[in-house]
């Protein structure tokens, strides 16, 4: 594989005459650099004129490498053709350099230029481009790159320090201006004529040379300080931008994030940032902050906010996610609502980081998110809530990696290390070392929270004396719920599908859901609102695949479809306890009540969650349906319940054993009793909220 480097542009605020005069200094030994041995002038030649120079030079190199495989190549030093080209008229230096050594294994190409500074002709600008392929090396090919990578990166900052090392020297001499070059008396006027057509002044890429160049001095000022290969990274993936993306540049911080976040690996990187891109077009999301309006009710119940910035100059969120209603959120809102909520607060962090690199002077490129947990509880772990939050989590984990700095998790409850045992999974690694939790009041004192934040902004519902305005929450009125109709006909843009589902029970005609468990103890998990009529609510366990109806039960009778009759997967002729069994005591929820329970299986096998009518007056020996009562519920507006439902099969090693996990808890909409049940056959748990 070709190893490439691309140096940004760096400037000595230097002339360039001055620039050169300190370049050959260099030679033909330098001792700032000792693997530069020395140097032999093998041939030189000038112009006419005497503006062009043109030398060539066998440089002796030795390499910091493991002397047994300096023994294995056979050699003690490596040596290196360079051909400097210097251009007195024009201002310029270019350098090649190749490998003379090992030529037919390996191949080493170095290109340096020194130009005069576009904007500022008493300025010089420097840049490097490099590659490396080793196509054979005793058996050592890994290794060799490895070390002549080292040793490159090693060697490239003191480029730029020896310069500026002789050029004090220089000024020490006395030596701080050196004339340009003039021409010849009786080629003065020839040469005039040239200067005013000079290919340079005439090229708007030279004219405009560094205006899509990266400078040292503003990845340092900007971005932060990279090592050499790193802004090499950067670069390339720049270019390769500029010249394949159709469409707005992403800035210059946004593509570093993407390739810390792979570590500098440029493919990996190259295929992450693609892809996210991609999605950005898709969705329009550059326009998302000018175009989406927040509902009312995020403003009344969503308690988060921007607070000031911690010590570090960092944008600092605040989330009191304890006083948070995150089933009557998602209920009421929908999850693309709170998608959107999120990515708006990611796309403003952005900007407030831009902010903050202007303010402070120093480059900050992520924020501090501060998460108070006071008040979480059993609540906070509704399946469907924390499926949302999953899916949120891995839409920003993919479109906004290494925005976050530091989270701050202040007064964790017992129930944090079964949520953090849910959520963890999908964050990134990188950004799970970032995370500092803290129990009860642990945060006050030395190592806490005025680590991070300074007194003066610490908020006052955390014993400061800063005001935070964030809303101040709480439960959202089960009025404001949306039917399972409205969240699955929203237009999604950004998630393919809603989380509930509804379903139409008719009496006699059961809905059933069908689950297949290969593995004994995994968790079957349930959440069920009955917003029409009352069911009755039971699982069934078979060892036997059900086989739905291939025919249509109305129409084998001669009457047709008067509507959409469930499927029934128990089949008739099935008898309970022999082909089938009940593993969970039949539940009779009322209409307005709300469900949540899990299921921990005994046995591999398929599962049917059951809802059926239920009518207090009338009772009957069977639950399999029959004809008669199918006509009569379509008939019969009343003999109809709704049910809106959502389901999840969890592996019981994803909770590490630890079950409390899988309990069961009141709505947190709900001021009603709860009433739970449990199986003498099974592990399990409902909670019905009225």
């Amino acid at each position: 594989m070709v190893q490439q480097y691309q140096s940004p542009v760096r400037v000595y605020k230097h002339p360039f005459e001055l620039v050169m005069a300190a370049y050959m200094r260099r030679f033909p030994k330098c001792p700032l650099i000792p693997v530069f041995v020395d140097s032999e002038i093998i041939s030189q030649s000038q112009s006419d004129d005497g503006s062009t120079v043109v030398t060539k030079r066998r440089c002796t190199i030795d390499v910091e490498a493991p002397r047994l495989l300096k023994r294995i190549a056979g050699v003690e030093y490596l040596y290196f053709i360079q051909k400097n080209t210097l251009n007195y008229r024009d201002r310029t230096l270019h350098i090649e350099v190749h490998n003379e050594t090992f030529s037919s294994r390996v191949f080493v190409r170095e290109c340096c230029s020194y130009t005069v500074h576009p904007d500022n002709e008493d300025w010089t600008c420097f840049e490097q481009t490099a590659s490396l392929d080793i196509k054979s090396f005793f058996g050592f090919e890994s290794s060799a790159e490895k070390i002549a990578t080292k040793v490159y990166a090693s060697n490239i900052k003191k480029g730029k320090e020896i310069i500026e090392y002789y050029l004090r020297e220089l000024e020490e001499e006395g030596v701080t201006c050196i004339p340009r070059w003039t021409p010849p008396a009786d080629s003065r006027e020839v040469n005039m004529a040239s200067n005013m057509a000079s290919p340079r002044d005439l090229d708007p890429c030279n004219v405009f040379g560094l205006v899509d160049k990266l400078d040292a001095d503003y990845i340092r000022r900007y971005l932060g300080d990279l090592t050499p290969l790193q802004e090499s990274c950067l670069i390339r993936l720049r270019q390769w931008l500029q010249e394949t993306h159709k469409g707005k540049i992403p800035k210059d911080q946004h593509v570093l994030r993407f390739l810390k976040a792979r570590d500098f690996n440029m493919d990996k990187a190259k295929d992450f940032l693609c892809q996210s891109l991609t999605w950005r077009k898709q969705h329009q999301v550059d326009f998302l902050m000018d175009t989406w309006e927040r509902p009312q009710l995020l403003q009344d119940y969503y308690t988060g906010g921007w607070h000031h910035h911690d010590r570090d100059g960092r944008p600092l969120y605040v989330l009191r996610l304890g006083q948070m209603d995150t089933k009557g959120l998602v209920r009421a809102l929908g999850e693309e609502a709170l998608l959107r909520q999120v990515l708006t607060l990611n796309e403003e962090g952005l900007r407030r980081c831009e902010e903050n690199t202007r303010v402070f002077g120093r480059p900050i490129s992520c924020w501090t998110c501060l998460v108070d947990l006071e008040g979480l509880n059993m609540r906070h772990l509704w399946r469907p809530g924390v499926k949302a939050l999953l899916r949120i989590i891995e839409v920003v984990e993919a479109n906004y990696p290494e925005t976050l700095g530091r989270l701050l998790i202040l007064r964790a409850p017992r129930v944090f290390p079964v949520l953090w045992t849910l959520v963890s999974p999908l964050i990134n690694e990188n950004t799970r070392k970032k995370f500092l939790v803290y129990a009860g009041n642990d945060f006050q004192g030395h190592g806490g929270l005025e680590d991070y934040i300074n007194r003066e902004v610490i908020p006052d519902f955390l014993g400061g004396n800063c005001m935070c305005d964030l809303p101040e929450g709480g439960t959202v009125p089960k009025s404001l719920y949306r039917t399972a109709e409205e969240l699955e006909n929203e237009e999604n843009c950004f998630l393919t599908d809603s989380i509930y589902k509804s379903a139409n029970i008719f009496k006699g005609a059961p809905y059933e859901v069908l689950i297949e468990i290969t593995e004994a103890s995994s968790v079957i998990t349930w959440d069920f609102d009955v917003s029409k009529g009352d069911v009755v609510f039971n699982i069934y366990h078979s060892r036997r695949a059900p086989q739905p109806p291939k025919r249509d039960t109305l129409g084998a009778h001669g009457i047709a479809s008067l509507g959409p009759v469930n499927t029934q997967l128990i089949d008739r002729s099935w008898v309970l306890g022999r082909d089938y069994s009940m593993v969970e005591k039949a539940l009779i929820c009322r209409e307005g009540e709300s469900v949540q329970g899990s299921h921990i299986t005994r046995w591999p096998g398929f599962y049917i969650l059951q809802w059926r009518f239920h009518s207090s007056t009338t009772s009957t020996a069977s639950s399999l349906p029959r004809v008669d009562d199918v006509l009569a519920s379509l008939q019969v507006s009343s003999h109809k319940c709704k049910i809106m439902y959502y389901t999840e099969v969890l592996a019981s090693h994803d909770f590490r054993g630890s079950m409390t996990s899988l309990e069961s808890c009141q709505s947190g909409f709900s001021q009603l009793s709860a009433a739970t049940t449990s199986s003498g056959q099974s592990c399990a748990s409902s909670t019905v909220s009225r």
